[in-house]
């Protein structure tokens, strides 16, 4: 099995950054009610999540701590969780012991999963797969995983949080557009060898059409004011003007 120049580097990446991510995925694995995204939006005020996972199957796709899975959990779902870096796995089962809530954890490319086609009902990503993993490869393979009626969820960054980033880390996004949207994919950012992957949303609809999903919504996040983030990608002033995050909710037909 052939595995991309991408999805080494990026496991090579996330061993790397595991560690700085284990104190928030501990926060988020003690917290009340799901949040999302670099604001901590409330799931009562984003609604992300579909209204009942009672006995649902899901794949999280790109699990990090695996903070996702147990909110899914808690909330009556069947988790598995699947991430690239064995480091950041190693944290997500310290942090179901610490938890005393457990689930499965597979070490593997959301482009090429272990498992049987039609196997889940809900295939979700937050920051996983959805921006470290090619779009033409991890897309079809999470329709491959859904049986007929189930859900894509993905959250990441929005295409014009996408087109305003600079290349430098921790510089906040500008007010103008830094790089043009015809074309965007496959971005590589010089400080840290990572690569991760944006499509424009025309490109997007028809990908996912392509695979056989029907697009329900398209969540554009707004933090309430005041709000406040450890990651630099954008200002609350930035964020509050133009959306700097984007839920895509997909059905298989």
């Amino acid at each position: 099995m052939t595995i991309a120049d991408h999805v080494l580097r990026n496991r090579t990446a996330w061993d790397q950054w595991a560690a700085g991510y284990a104190a928030a995925g501990e926060r988020n694995w003690a917290a009340a009610e799901p949040s999302w995204g670099i604001w901590g939006i409330a799931e009562s005020h984003a609604g992300v999540l579909p209204a009942s996972l009672d006995g649902q199957d899901t794949i999280e796709l790109g699990c990090g701590t695996g903070y996702v899975s147990a909110w899914l959990s808690r909330l009556g779902a069947r988790p598995t969780g699947l991430d690239n870096s064995a480091a950041q796995l190693a944290t997500a089962r310290q942090l179901q012991e610490r938890f005393r809530l457990r689930y499965p954890l597979v070490h593997a490319s959301a482009e090429q999963t272990p498992f049987a086609g039609e196997s889940f009902d809900l295939a979700i990503s937050e920051y996983g797969a959805c921006i470290w993993c090619d779009l033409y490869a991890w897309i079809p393979e999470a329709a491959r995983l859904l049986r007929p009626g189930g859900e894509l969820i993905f959250l990441g960054n929005s295409v014009l949080q996408t087109l305003t980033m600079h290349d430098e880390d921790g510089v906040p996004s500008a007010e103008r557009l830094l790089r043009p949207q015809f074309g965007m994919h496959r971005f590589e950012w010089p400080d840290d060898g990572s690569v991760e992957f944006h499509l424009s949303h025309g490109d997007m609809i028809r990908l996912l059409r392509r695979c056989g999903l029907e697009v329900e919504d398209l969540i554009e996040l707004r933090p309430p004011p005041g709000a406040t983030t450890e990651h630099p990608l954008v200002t609350i002033v930035w964020a509050r003007q133009w959306p700097c995050e984007e839920v895509w909710k997909a059905r298989k037909r």
